[in-house]
C-alpha cells in the first residue's frame, strides 16, 4: 500500500502565512530556553524540570484567582472544578519528581556550581502560590526585593483575601458564626488555626446534608492541601536522595529547611476536625 497521505482525509499540510501549531504555541520560544552553562549531561533534566514546573505553577496561579473570585462572587459551585484541577496539576507535579530522582549524586556534583545561587526557594511563582493559599511571610519579600516587579506582586497578594480567607467569608454570607476578629484580620499576616474557625467547620461535618455546598468547599480544600503536602514531600526525599543534607544552593539548610515547611498546615481546622467529630 501507499504511504497514508493526511492531506486526502482533509488534513491542513500548508502553513505559509497561516496560525500553525508552533506559532499558536510559540514552540520556538520554548525550545530555545534552556541553556546549559556546563557540558554535563543531566543539566538538561534539571533545567527541563524546574521550566516544566514553572509552567504549570502558573496554571495553578490562573486557577486560584479564577477560584478565588468564583468564592467571592458566591459562585461557589464553579470554583470547585478550578480547585480540583490544582489537586490534579500537584498530582502530575509529583510525578515530575520521580524523573528527577533518576539523577544520581555525582550527576548533580557535575553541574551544581554552575547554578551559583540561583534555588528554587527563589521562585516567586511558588511563592505566590503560598501566599495565595494563606501561608503569608513577609520575610519572603526579600529575596524578590532586586525585582520590583515581582515585589509588588507579591505585596499586592498580601493585601488580598487568600483563599481559605475567602472559604470563610463564604460560611459567614450563609449565616455561620464566623468570628468579626477573623474576618477582618490583617490579610498580610499568615493563618493562625482558630478554635471558633474550628466549630464553624465541625458543624458543616456534623450535618452535611444541611451545609452541603460548604462541606464540599471543605472537601476540595482537603483535596488540594493533600496533594501540595505530598508534593512538598516528595521535595524532600529527591533532595535529600540527591545531596543528603549539605546545604542548598541558595543557602537554605537543604532538607533540614524542607523538613519545616512539611510542618506547615494551610487549612488547619479542616484537620484537626477529624479528630472531635
Amino acid at each position: 500500500m501507499p504511504p497514508y497521505n493526511p492531506a486526502k482525509d482533509g488534513a491542513q499540510m500548508s502553513f505559509d502565512g497561516r496560525m500553525s501549531y508552533g506559532d499558536y504555541l510559540q514552540i520556538d520560544k520554548i525550545l530555545d530556553a534552556q541553556q546549559q552553562l556546563t557540558p554535563a549531561h543531566d543539566e538538561m533534566l534539571f533545567i527541563i524540570q524546574h521550566q516544566t514546573s514553572e509552567l504549570w505553577m502558573k496554571l495553578v496561579l490562573h486557577e486560584l484567582a479564577a477560584a478565588r473570585c468564583a468564592i467571592a462572587a458566591g459562585r461557589v459551585p464553579q470554583a470547585f472544578k478550578m480547585l480540583s484541577r490544582i489537586s490534579r496539576i500537584f498530582e502530575q507535579l509529583n510525578s515530575a519528581w520521580d524523573v528527577l530522582r533518576s539523577m544520581t549524586p555525582a550527576d548533580y556534583t557535575s553541574f551544581r556550581d554552575g547554578l551559583g545561587q540561583s534555588s528554587g526557594f527563589q521562585s516567586h511563582q511558588y511563592r505566590l502560590i503560598e501566599f495565595s493559599l494563606g501561608n503569608r511571610n513577609l520575610a519572603m519579600l526579600k529575596p524578590h526585593a532586586h525585582r520590583t516587579e515581582i515585589t509588588a506582586l507579591l505585596q499586592a497578594e498580601l493585601a488580598r483575601p487568600s483563599l481559605y480567607d475567602e472559604a470563610l467569608r463564604h460560611l459567614a454570607r450563609m449565616g455561620l458564626a464566623i468570628p468579626e476578629e477573623v474576618l477582618g484580620r490583617d490579610l498580610s499576616q499568615a493563618w493562625v488555626k482558630n478554635e471558633a474557625v474550628q466549630e464553624v467547620w465541625t458543624q458543616v461535618y456534623k450535618d452535611p446534608t444541611t451545609y452541603w455546598q460548604a462541606y464540599e468547599l471543605a472537601e476540595k480544600l482537603v483535596d488540594l492541601e493533600d496533594y501540595f503536602r505530598r508534593w512538598r514531600f516528595n521535595h524532600v526525599t529527591t533532595v535529600e536522595r540527591v545531596i543528603g543534607l549539605k546545604r542548598g544552593t541558595g543557602g537554605t539548610s537543604g532538607v533540614g529547611y524542607l523538613r519545616r515547611m512539611l510542618e506547615v498546615e494551610l487549612f488547619p481546622e479542616l484537620w484537626h476536625l477529624r479528630t472531635v467529630l
